[in-house]
């Protein structure tokens, strides 16, 4: 793999999936049955939030860790080769996550980040929610 051109990289990526993916699917089923109902992938809003509830105006997103650079969790790391092209795309990333966090609180919106390391604990899981949806 290591020997790949960058257009055949570049393929690879596309296909990691923005979407639907096992951690967001996780969480879905988990808020389904605490009774929440959802609607997905708001396109009219900064950031296209994973899970969104339009009447309490609130936005859940669901991070990789390492996609996403958890502070503090063993798997945000940087990858030891090619630095110089993991590192500004991570960096942008954060950047990126920054930015629609304040476009969406500048509209009014409320919004939870849940990390992927954070679906271990089922309950304190649905603590937090339940704190964040019915306040």
């Amino acid at each position: 793999m290591d020997r790949l051109s960058q257009d055949q990289r570049s393929l690879l990526m596309r296909h990691i999936g923005s979407k639907d993916t096992k951690p967001e699917l996780f969480v879905r089923r988990l808020l389904h049955r605490m009774g929440y109902r959802y609607r997905l992938h708001a396109k009219t809003l900064p950031g296209t939030p994973d899970i969104v509830f339009p009447s309490r105006e609130k936005a859940i997103f669901v991070h990789g860790c390492f996609w996403h650079q958890h502070r503090g969790c063993s798997d945000a790391y940087v990858p030891n080769s090619r630095i110089d092209y993991w590192l500004p795309k991570l960096e942008r990333n954060t950047e990126r996550d920054a930015e629609t966090l304040s476009k969406l609180k500048a509209l009014g919106w409320k919004v939870l980040t849940v990390w992927e390391c954070q679906l271990i604990d089922q309950g304190k899981l649905q603590k937090r929610f339940r704190q964040f949806l019915d306040t």
